[in-house]
């Protein structure tokens, strides 16, 4: 699987490439798809391996961005992890 074959906006997936990633790792692999159908997913995997993009990517592509009202919320054990996952988020978005 390559993240071009992803049912994803064509401007995330722009954004992504531009970032240098080709292939989702297995975590994205296995739990994008399942997020984008609306399935409810819990998932884990070691630091490092892409877990922001395997819950961000499905996140970004579900919410409308002409909606100003609250359509996600993303709970982070930390300050610093959060301002890892906005930055995360924003650069997969390319909202800057």
């Amino acid at each position: 699987m390559e993240f071009k074959n992803l049912e994803i906006d064509n401007r995330i997936k722009e954004a992504i490439l531009k970032m240098g990633f080709e292939e989702p790792t297995e975590i994205q692999a296995r739990a994008i798809p399942l997020l984008l159908s609306g399935a409810d997913v819990i998932g884990q995997a070691q630091t490092g391996t892409g877990k922001t993009a395997a819950f961000g990517l499905p996140l970004i592509e579900q919410c409308q961005q002409d909606n100003k009202s609250i359509e996600a919320l993303v709970l982070a054990p930390t300050r610093e992890l959060a301002v890892q996952i906005v930055d995360a988020l924003r650069d997969f978005s390319s909202i800057k």
